[in-house]
């Protein structure tokens, strides 16, 4: 017993054979019950989380066992070498080595957090596959940024001083940003598209003379595919400050036109006008009917002015819509001998002058 208890107090490398024991002891009794936690209490949180309906117990358990578990291993690893006498030089290079994991795993798991929370922002929208690509941007800059911080606060844990490093990024900014006002002023314009949701990818939209449909919207631009094929890019700072007409977010579209009729049609007939084009348009699908009125006399024509309201934002089917209304006019006022005015003029020769018959009168 005697020689054993020397055996454990011989010196190797600054340590006794005892404190490797007791470090080693350590390290093991965590790896068991990290394994035990995650063979146990682990697998019942999974089992559990699949029976619910939502998506944050399953995320919280996928953080546990991905990131939190291993910190903890590397929490038992530290508190093992804590037992052992080690060199200052061995220290500060284990104290750097801890310092960057936990920090990447920090980071790891708040990066994680922000992706879940945008994720889920995402599967609420009517087109969740659209608003992931817009926002895969924002997370990129979310990125950069949270890394950057992380560098900074492990560069000042570990004895740096930072301060002439964050003034250099501070001034370093500025320049920056005084040289790249265009390309910041778009990165701004390109949040205010995203909460402000003037339109989204899809959307069919016109900016001055362009029109199209929304195809990706950047961190700097957005590309717009005209009907005639080509692709616009347009800078977000162009469009937020313009005035854009969405027409996805039409709900009901107005429609009006004008008849116009020659003066000969008779007084019975244009009575009847209102009443036969209301009796077309009434009735059909996503069509209202709003008024029909004689409106002006003309210089050819009578004018009729007739209004309706296409109750869906499709313009294929307002275009079919419109077609068959106006080929049914075409009919009955065909089968009502009702003929269309077109500009017309009326010329008049003048009278003759009569030749005097009396020679005494000039």
């Amino acid at each position: 017993m005697d020689e054993i208890l020397k055996g454990l107090q011989r010196v190797y490398f600054g340590n006794t054979l005892q404190n490797y024991l007791v470090a080693l002891a350590v390290v093991v009794a965590g790896i068991v019950f990290i394994r035990l936690v995650r063979k146990g209490t682990v697998k019942y949180l999974r089992k559990w989380a699949e029976k619910t309906e939502g998506t944050l117990d399953d995320f919280l358990v996928s953080v546990l066992e991905q990131n939190l578990l291993p910190i903890f291993n590397l929490g038992f690893l530290y508190l093992g070498m804590r037992y052992l006498n080690l060199s200052e030089k061995i220290d500060h290079i284990l104290n750097v080595l801890y310092g960057i994991v936990i920090t990447w795993f920090a980071v790891r798991i708040i990066l994680r957090l922000i992706r879940h929370s945008l994720e889920n922002y995402a599967d609420k929208q009517p087109d969740p596959e659209a608003k992931k690509r817009e926002l895969r941007g924002l997370s990129a800059i979310i990125k950069l940024l949270i890394w950057s911080l992380a560098l900074i606060f492990l560069l000042s844990n570990l004895g740096y001083n930072v301060t002439g490093i964050v003034a250099g990024l501070g001034i370093g900014g500025i320049a920056i940003a005084l040289a790249a006002q265009a390309i910041l002023g778009d990165l701004f314009s390109y949040f205010v598209i995203l909460f402000d949701k003037p339109f989204e990818v899809g959307d069919f939209i016109t900016v001055d003379d362009k029109k199209g449909t929304i195809e990706k919207i950047g961190l700097k631009t957005t590309r717009v595919r005209s009907l005639t094929g080509e692709l616009i890019i347009i800078g977000n700072t162009n469009l937020t400050g313009a005035r854009v007409h969405n027409f996805k977010q039409l709900e009901r579209r107005r429609v009006a036109f004008m008849l116009t009729v020659t003066y000969d049609t008779p007084p019975q007939k244009l009575e009847q006008i209102p009443a036969m084009i209301r009796n077309i348009i009434e009735g059909r699908e996503f069509i209202t009917f709003d008024r029909a009125h004689l409106m002006a006399f003309a210089s050819s024509s009578l004018n009729f002015e007739v209004v309706y309201f296409v109750e869906n934002p499709d313009f294929l089917i307002h275009m079919d819509q419109q077609q068959s209304i106006y080929l049914e006019i075409l009919k009955i006022f065909e089968a009502e001998g009702i003929e269309f005015a077109f500009p017309t003029q009326t010329m008049h020769e003048p009278k003759k002058k009569e030749k005097c018959q009396n020679p005494n009168i000039d």
